[in-house]
C-alpha cells in the first residue's frame, strides 16, 4: 500500500508538473503577443499567483534614476500605493536578488535579516515567507520577480522557484518589449506634437511676414524706378534680399501644405516643352553670368500633359536652380523630356560637384544640405528638393537622381501624362 501511495503521489506530481509547463507555453505564446505594459504585468502577476498558490506577488523594476526597484504591479496595491513605494537594493531581499541575479527561496522573511520591513510597514501586511528571482534581459537584470506567501498549509518549494524562473524569463523579454514600445510611442507623440507646433509657427511666421515684405517690395520697387547712381545700387541689394526672403517663405508653405496633406492639384492640359521652355527662360540671365552652356531636348510634336502647371513649374524651377546653383563656371546643363510607356520623362542634367551614392535618398529630405552647415559655399535651406518630391508624388509620379562625386548630376522624374478623376 504504502509503494502504491508514493506512486500515485508521484503520478500525481508528474502531472501537475505537466501541467505547469502547459499552463506556461500558453503563458510565454500569450506575453510575446502583448505589446501593453499594464495588461501584460497583471497577467504575469496572475499567471505565478495560480502556479505557485501564493498570496500574491509583485513585480519591481529598476528605476534608473535613484537606483532603487519600483513597485510596478502587485495585486494587494493600487497603482497610486505602487508609486509611493521604492526598494533599496541594500539591506532587501528583492535587492539581493537583483544585485546577486540568483533565485531565492526563504520559509520565513521575518527571520531573514535581508527582510526590508518598510513594504508592510506601509502596507499593514505580514510577509511569511517569499520566493524571488531576477528578471534578466540579455545578461542584464531590470528588475526582481516576488510570489509572496503560500496559501494554506503548504510550504514554499524548489518547484515553484523552477516555474517562477522559467516564467521570468519569457516575462523579462516581455516586459523589456513593452517598456521599448511604450517610449516609443511617447516619443512618437512628442515628435508628433513638435511637428504640429512646427506647421502652425511657419502658418504664423508667413502669414506674419507676407504683409510687411509685400510693403518692402512694393516701395523699394517705386523708389528703384527713379534712384540712380549708388542709391541704385543699395536698392537692388535691398529687392534681391526681400525677394529671396519671399522665396523662402513660398517654399516654407508649398512644404507644410504637402506634409499636412494640404496641397490640392489644379489641373489643366498644357504643353510639356512650353512649361520647359518658361522655366529655362527665367534662368538664362544667371546661366549667362556663370558663363555656363544649356542643351535643351524635346520632343516633336510637343507633349501634352493633364497637371498642375503651376506645381510643375515649381518642380522644375527647383531643378533647375540646384543645377545652376551646384556647377561651375563654363559647366553645361541640359533638360531632355520624352514620353515613354505611358508616362511623361523629364531630366535635369548638370556638370556640377556631383553627391555621394549614400547621399541619393537623403538629398529629398527637407532641410538636407550638400556641404556642412558651418563650410557652406551655397545658399538655401535645403527646401527645394523636398517641394518638389512632394510635387512629383502628388501627381501620382516618382523623382530620384543619378550622381557621381566630381562629375554632376542627373534629376530625373516621371508622372502620368493623364490624372485619374478624383486623384488629387
Amino acid at each position: 500500500m504504502e509503494v502504491e501511495e508514493a506512486l500515485r503521489e508521484r503520478i500525481a506530481g508528474m502531472e501537475r508538473r505537466i501541467s505547469n509547463l502547459e499552463r506556461l507555453v500558453r503563458v510565454s505564446l500569450m506575453l510575446n503577443s502583448t505589446l501593453s505594459l499594464e495588461p501584460l504585468l497583471e497577467t504575469i502577476i496572475q499567471v505565478i499567483i495560480e502556479l505557485t498558490e501564493t498570496e500574491d506577488c509583485s513585480i519591481m523594476l529598476l528605476d534608473e534614476k535613484t537606483g532603487e526597484l519600483r513597485f510596478r504591479a502587485a495585486r494587494r496595491m493600487r497603482r497610486e500605493e505602487l508609486e509611493q513605494i521604492a526598494v533599496p537594493l541594500d539591506n532587501s531581499i528583492a535587492g539581493w536578488i537583483f544585485r546577486e541575479n540568483k533565485p531565492l527561496l526563504i520559509r520565513d522573511a521575518q527571520k531573514d535579516t535581508r527582510f526590508y520591513q518598510g513594504v508592510d510597514e506601509k502596507l499593514d501586511f505580514c510577509t511569511r515567507s517569499i520566493i524571488g528571482v531576477p528578471l534578466q534581459v540579455r545578461g542584464r537584470v531590470i528588475g526582481v520577480l516576488e510570489a509572496i506567501n503560500k496559501r494554506g498549509d503548504k510550504e514554499m518549494s524548489w518547484e515553484d522557484v523552477n516555474v517562477m524562473t522559467a516564467l521570468a524569463a519569457q516575462a523579462a523579454i516581455a516586459i523589456e518589449n513593452a517598456r521599448l514600445m511604450e517610449e516609443l510611442r511617447m516619443a512618437y507623440e512628442k515628435l508628433h506634437e513638435l511637428d504640429r507646433l512646427k506647421s502652425d509657427f511657419i502658418s504664423i511666421a508667413a502669414h506674419e511676414l507676407r504683409t510687411p515684405l509685400s510693403l518692402i517690395l512694393g516701395y523699394a520697387s517705386f523708389l528703384r524706378g527713379s534712384a540712380t547712381g549708388q542709391a541704385s545700387e543699395q536698392l537692388d541689394i535691398v529687392l534681391q534680399s526681400a525677394m529671396r526672403l519671399n522665396s523662402l517663405i513660398g517654399d516654407m508653405v508649398n512644404l507644410r501644405h504637402i506634409e499636412t496633406g494640404e496641397a490640392q492639384l489644379e489641373l489643366g492640359i498644357f504643353s510639356l516643352n512650353d512649361l520647359v521652355r518658361v522655366c529655362l527662360q527665367e534662368f538664362l540671365s544667371l546661366i549667362r553670368v556663370k558663363q555656363q552652356t544649356v542643351g535643351l531636348n524635346l520632343p516633336s510634336p510637343p507633349l501634352m500633359i493633364e497637371a498642375d502647371r503651376q506645381k510643375l513649374h515649381l518642380v522644375l524651377g527647383n531643378l533647375l536652380s540646384n543645377a545652376v546653383k551646384f556647377t561651375p563656371a563654363g559647366g553645361r546643363i541640359e533638360v531632355l523630356a520624352c514620353e515613354r510607356e505611358g508616362k511623361a520623362w523629364v531630366a535635369v542634367r548638370d556638370t556640377g560637384i556631383g553627391i555621394p551614392r549614400k547621399e541619393w535618398e537623403r538629398v529629398f529630405d527637407r532641410f538636407y544640405q550638400v556641404e556642412p552647415s558651418l563650410s557652406r559655399r551655397y545658399e538655401g535651406m535645403g527646401l527645394g528638393l523636398s517641394i518638389a518630391k512632394g510635387m512629383v508624388e502628388l501627381h501620382g509620379g516618382r523623382i530620384w537622381v543619378e550622381s557621381e562625386v566630381g562629375k554632376g548630376s542627373t534629376f530625373v522624374f516621371h508622372l502620368p501624362l493623364t490624372q485619374s478623376p478624383g486623384g488629387a
